[in-house]
């Protein structure tokens, strides 16, 4: 205990000894009147208080006494261990917890484009900063709760922004392929480009294993593989879309380009490793794209004398397409590319 405890306690107990020594002396007076009238005296309760009081006293003494070696103790510095005794070393502490896992990213609902339902969320990239995620439910989504879809992911060019921002009615084409019963309905997926922009051939965003698993944890989609995802990429964002299936065949079973201009070199030694399926690229534009379709033979010719997986290529060029307008021409484009995606899902290459 401490010294000013000590003290207190002693105080309390010399004067409870105090009461019972007067308690003593008055009860003794009363008797003493007996004694003069001849009465008989009762003695004990004079002897108990007595007794109390006594108690009280060595009480008292002994608690100041113990006061006085505290304060001595406590004057002498701290104690210092001798050799002979034993150090006793303090208790490891519990180590901190760990961090707990990100919350799952949270998409949100940001408009009804093409009779579906778009939705939006920030996914951390590779560099830990958050980029937008843009999803694509097609027509009737919710009515089968039990279906699962085939991801269609649309990379994008511009720095910072998704696909569908750049081409708006990119989904009008989906959504055209799916009513008139030319493709599966898809899940597509628009990861906004790296703020740094892209290369040519782009490593998309979307090969990252944070919107893979972003996107499985919230919808229902089959697992990435050439059964279950594809590309697609429009104008500036079709060498992405190209880049995609040419070095992870593993995890898209094809990839059409739709006005596309491509880095015939750089994309023929993206597919230098000879391991995995062999790429399924179509390479789509309007009939009167002069530019577009001499960009696809160039690239088609570069495979073929590439490495690696690169010569195994089955590349299909497109240029059925010839409309009054740019943005109609667009939508049968991305119609066609549609549906031939849909078809080779269905038929996994060997």
């Amino acid at each position: 205990m401490s010294r000013p405890v000590l003290l207190a306690s002693a105080a309390v107990v010399l004067v409870a000894g105090c009461w019972l020594a007067r308690e003593a002396l008055g009860r003794w007076r009363e008797e003493r009147t007996a004694f003069a009238y001849e009465l008989v005296a009762e003695l004990r309760p004079v002897v108990l208080r007595l007794g109390g009081a006594l108690l009280c006293g060595l009480g008292a003494m002994s608690l100041a006494v113990a006061a006085l070696l505290t304060g001595d103790q406590a004057a002498g510095g701290t104690h210092r261990p001798s050799a002979e005794s034993p150090a006793v070393l303090p208790t490891p502490g519990k180590p901190p917890p760990s961090p707990s896992p990100a919350a799952a990213p949270r998409f949100t609902g940001i408009g009804r484009p093409a009779e579906g339902e778009l939705l939006e969320a920030a996914v951390p990239g590779a560099d830990g900063s958050p980029r937008a995620v843009r999803v694509w439910l097609p027509p009737h989504y919710a009515d089968e709760p039990s279906a699962r879809y085939p991801v269609l992911v649309l990379p994008g060019a511009a720095p910072g922004r998704t696909a569908d921002a750049e081409l708006p009615d990119v989904f009008d084409g989906l959504a055209s392929a799916i009513k008139l019963g030319r493709a599966r309905p898809f899940v597509a997926v628009a990861p906004a480009a790296p703020i740094g922009g892209t290369a040519q051939p782009c490593d998309p965003m979307a090969d990252e294993d944070r919107i893979r698993t972003a996107v499985a944890g919230a919808f229902r989609t089959l697992p990435p593989g050439p059964q279950g995802w594809a590309a697609l990429g429009v104008a500036a964002g079709a060498p992405c879309a190209v880049a995609a299936e040419l070095t992870r065949p593993e995890l898209y079973g094809a990839a059409a380009g739709v006005s596309g201009r491509y880095d015939a070199a750089a994309l023929s030694q993206a597919a230098g490793d000879p391991s995995g399926p062999a790429p399924r690229v179509l390479l789509a534009a309007a009939k009167d794209d002069a530019d577009g379709l001499a960009a696809a033979h160039r690239l088609t010719d570069a495979l073929r004398t590439g490495r690696g997986r690169a010569p195994r290529t089955q590349v299909r060029i497109s240029d059925a397409v010839l409309d009054y307008t740019p943005e109609r021409e667009r939508l049968r484009l991305v119609r066609l590319a549609a549906q031939y995606l849909s078809d080779t899902l269905a038929h996994p290459a060997p």
